[in-house]
């Protein structure tokens, strides 16, 4: 069934004569999957052709689907903060870049026209979320819920857009969601969120390499996403593929040895066991 909850595209793109491997890099679907393809497949497309090494974009229908390709070893690169747990840290996966974007939180939303004013309203109501692997959206909103002895009943959308249009159906009373989805979605269709609560901040998601990828070729894909920022073609790629989800226009891939995601790593000290 795999293949049917999946999409894999490939980014045709010329490559040096020497480029030979190809490796898969699965980002965390947030979107629908036709805007995540959007967004991605001109950026892998830049970093295969200046890296000299061929990355296939390969999408999951919804945001736990990247993780399961992670445990399965079925990809080499990935943008993700979902292996941050001690458990998943073991995997061997290292940090190599993030978006510059402002810090995220993990918020609990209703429409700006709901009757509903505090976390406490929320008792025994159905509240959506994108997946039970959505750290920012799901791990942090549901671990303050739990922390309050509140009561609800989690519906997961497949991914944040998905957990949007059931809040604006009417479906849940309220979303877990990460603040800069919010904002993008805001931006893109036109709706209006109130924050019940809002998490301590949060980098954005990461640039991640598997321990099997070759440093040669690992370094290379840095090195080209780092880049983008400093190449003409590459900030005109970014700034079309950041207006198309909501981002700012200056918003670019910067490199990092994943020590900004300390906040992650205590989260899951003192998260409850559910969770972790």
């Amino acid at each position: 069934m795999k293949p049917l909850l999946c999409l894999l595209l490939a980014a045709a793109v010329a490559l040096p004569a020497a480029a030979q491997t190809e490796y898969h890099f699965s980002p965390v679907n947030q979107a629908n999957i036709a805007t995540a393809a959007s967004y991605w497949n001109p950026i892998v497309a830049y970093v295969s052709e200046k890296s000299g090494v061929r990355l296939l974009l390969k999408l999951g229908r919804t945001s736990a689907d990247t993780t399961s390709f992670v445990l399965a070893q079925e990809v080499d690169f990935a943008f993700t903060n979902h292996l941050f747990s001690p458990e998943r840290e073991q995997l061997g996966w290292k940090v190599f870049g993030r978006r510059n974007t402002p810090a995220l939180h993990g918020q609990i939303v209703v429409a700006a026209d709901s009757s509903l004013t505090d976390l406490a309203q929320l008792e025994g109501k159905e509240i959506g979320f994108p997946g039970p692997e959505a750290f920012l959206a799901y791990k942090t909103t549901y671990a303050q819920l739990l922390q309050r002895r509140l009561r609800v009943r989690a519906v997961f959308g497949g991914n944040m857009d998905g957990a949007f249009a059931q809040l604006f159906s009417g479906k849940v009373a309220a979303v877990g969601a990460n603040s800069q989805l919010v904002e993008g979605y805001a931006k893109r269709e036109g709706k209006q969120f109130r924050v019940l609560w809002s998490s301590e901040p949060y980098h954005d998601l990461a640039l991640m390499v598997s321990p099997k990828v070759p440093p040669r070729d690992a370094q290379a894909v840095a090195k080209a996403f780092a880049g983008m920022a400093t190449d003409p073609r590459g900030r005109e790629i970014l700034a079309s593929t950041s207006k198309l989800i909501g981002l700012p226009p200056d918003t670019a891939f910067i490199a990092s040895d994943g020590s900004e995601y300390a906040a992650y790593r205590r989260f899951y000290q003192s998260a409850p066991v559910e969770l972790r």
